[in-house]
């Protein structure tokens, strides 16, 4: 049975065998991230309409890249739930496994959205769909 976010202003499902974690919320930021059983997270930001998407998807694979020094990256440009997703595509080395991360922005009504999905590689192909189901969640409610 999927269990139900609903807080800062953002509404999505996820497997109810996933922690949330809503430190950075309480810190002041607009964020929350949920994570798989297997240490994998979807994670979500809220921004000022002000910051385009693009200088979002940008500080993202900024910040990734100076923590995972050898990061390959990919554009991408995809319709989701009737919305336009800007993002990258990331791959990169950690703890001798291999990782995928996702970046996604687009634009709300009232605040701009990011989402982060990381996983290493051998959980990624796993739960690259539960990935997708969450976002289409989002979307939906948004």
């Amino acid at each position: 049975m999927p269990a139900t976010f609903n807080k800062l202003g953002l509404r999505f499902t996820y497997p109810d065998n996933w922690t949330v974690d809503e430190a950075e919320a309480l810190g002041g930021s607009a964020a929350v991230t949920v994570y798989s059983p297997g240490g994998s997270f979807w994670s979500v930001s809220l921004h000022p309409l002000e910051t385009s998407t693009a200088a979002l998807v940008k500080s993202a694979v900024k910040a990734l890249r100076e923590t995972y020094h050898e990061l390959d990256e990919e554009a991408v440009d995809e319709q989701v739930g009737g919305k336009k997703l800007l993002g990258a595509d990331l791959n990169f080395y950690y703890l001798d496994l291999t990782n995928t991360a996702q970046v996604r922005a687009f634009a709300g009504e009232n605040f701009n959205v990011v989402i982060l999905a990381q996983a290493d590689d051998r959980e990624f192909e796993q739960i690259a769909a539960v990935f997708q189901a969450m976002t289409v969640s989002l979307l939906a409610n948004m």
